[in-house]
């Protein structure tokens, strides 16, 4: 590591009270000396370690989860427009620190800075509709079939929500849930990702900061274990009514059995293989863009990357050949430094894996155009593919930035080629045809839950509902309706009468 990037290293960990050994298991108050191994966090820009996490052991969990529960039984019980206030300030506390929090997003991960920063940009703005939402908890009133009944529904906190999370997005996603369940009345339950310890022991202490000048504890807690000590025993745990789990598709089916053994409640974000279809008609330097920035950012490494980009024939040469000429302009090196487009992926397993990968690709016929090669460390380039739609690893997805390029002649040719996929979360189409658009966006078109025209698959706004069909899981997150996710719906019936009326006219008599 060079002497300058050492100096901001050292500065950001100051600023947000990172230790060279932190505590990784946090319930109102930090535990000491929490039983578990312990866990180095690594820079993926050049190896070294940034600072060691004590991580729980099982004791650990059982004492946070306790302590938790507790916490709850008065949490549950304050005005949401008051949890509302909580979360409003953390919001600010994430302002306050947001250029700090932005960079150790970025050393930790491997995310260029720009990216670091908006995912804390995302954790406000996440902050600012959870406030607004703690006044909207809305029930409905309903009509009874009774005279001088009153039925009507109402939403009460479920709990415990756990949360794990995944490295990509260390402390954005958590934030979808966190400041969404927090207004609900619920108590979150934390496990963040192994890869990325110290982003979330940064959050707890900002979030702790404001729960200490109200003297509330455990309302935001968490708990950096192995996932048999602390994964599994959360999955398994009755205590834990919600599960909100990002991550593989493979792994998600293990999250959903699990949980779904004990009738408790997940929400699923796994895996995406999003397409971009791109037609004659579109408008180019549009689609260019964003096909660059869906296919790039974050070295490929989001849910929502750009995967297969499926290009109408006649757009097709000039679109290939102005991806090469833009891809040989992707600056790749230290997320930190101005002008850097793409960081390192996460680890060097992840680099094993691309190159796997690759390896599948050229053996199953596709014709590698542009990139592909190991830079060093776990640095790589983008790489284009030229492939077709009936290749098996088309339909995987690789978490590194491989594009596939695949030709087609008619739109219900491409939207059969975009469907036939296990994933689905999001999907774009480029076109300046009214009729392509709204064919895209019907329910013969794109099967995916997120369906856009003329923007790419990633960069969802907060407001909007976020997740995807099939193996992508049915989870919902952040915006629109999705807090009832984080409550227990409750059909109450009120008899002002003195009779005793059945519904549906039966008769029974004493």
């Amino acid at each position: 590591m060079k002497t300058a990037e050492q100096s901001i290293v050292t500065e950001v960990l100051e600023k947000l009270e990172i230790e060279a050994i932190n505590s990784g298991a946090f319930w109102g108050e930090w535990i000491a000396k929490p039983s578990g191994a312990e866990l180095a966090s690594i820079n993926p820009a050049d190896g070294s370690v940034i600072a060691r996490v004590k991580m729980a052991g099982s004791s650990d969990y059982n004492l946070v989860v306790e302590r938790v529960l507790d916490a709850f039984q008065s949490w549950r019980m304050t005005p949401a427009p008051k949890r509302g206030e909580i979360v409003r300030e953390v919001g600010n506390e994430l302002r306050a620190y947001k250029a700090e929090l932005g960079a150790l997003v970025s050393i930790e991960m491997g995310k260029i800075l720009p990216e670091g920063l908006g995912e804390v940009q995302e954790m406000i703005d996440i902050a600012d509709f959870a406030v607004g939402l703690s006044r909207q908890l809305y029930g409905l009133t309903m009509h009874s079939e009774r005279p001088a009944h009153r039925m009507y529904e109402q939403w009460h906190p479920l709990g415990i929500a756990g949360v794990i999370s995944a490295f990509n997005f260390p402390v954005a996603v958590w934030s979808w849930n966190a400041m969404i369940a927090a207004v609900c009345g619920d108590c979150v339950l934390w496990k963040p990702a192994s890869k990325t310890p110290l982003t979330a022991i940064a959050v707890q202490k900002i979030c702790n900061r404001v729960l200490d000048r109200h003297g509330l504890k455990g309302v935001f807690n968490l708990v950096i274990g192995e996932n048999k000590a602390v994964g599994e025993a959360l999955l398994e745990d009755r205590r834990v009514p919600l599960v909100s789990f990002t991550g593989s598709s493979q792994v998600g089916y293990h999250v959903a059995e699990t949980v779904g053994r004990r009738l408790g409640r997940t929400i699923l974000e796994l895996g995406g293989n999003n397409g971009i279809i791109v037609m004659d008609d579109a408008n180019f330097d549009l689609a260019l863009r964003a096909v660059v920035f869906g296919a790039v950012g974050t070295a490929g490494q989001r849910c929502t990357t750009t995967r297969r980009l499926l290009l109408q024939r006649g757009i097709a040469p000039k679109m290939t050949e102005a991806l090469v000429a833009a891809y040989k302009q992707v600056k790749i090196g230290d997320p930190l430094e101005e002008g850097t487009l793409m960081g390192p992926l996460v680890n060097t397993k992840a680099v094993d894996d691309m190159t796997r990968g690759l390896a599948t690709i050229q053996q199953q016929g596709g014709e590698i155009i542009y990139g592909g090669r190991h830079l060093g460390g776990c640095f790589v380039e983008p790489t284009l593919v030229r492939a077709r739609p009936d290749m098996p690893i088309v339909r995987e997805e690789i978490f590194a930035p491989i594009l596939y390029l695949i030709e087609f002649d008619t739109l219900d040719q491409a939207i059969r080629y975009h469907n036939d996929v296990p994933q689905g979360l999001s999907s774009a189409i480029f076109t300046n045809n009214l009729i392509s658009a709204e064919t895209f966006l019907s329910h013969r078109g794109s099967d995916c839950g997120i369906a856009n025209v003329n923007i790419g698959t990633s960069g969802a706004e907060i407001g909007g509902a976020f997740g995807g069909e099939k193996e992508t899981g049915g989870g919902r997150e952040a915006g629109s309706d999705s807090w009832k996710a984080y409550m227990r719906r409750q059909t109450c019936t009120i008899n002002w009468s003195t009779d005793l009326p059945l519904a549906q006219g039966i008769k029974f008599q004493l």
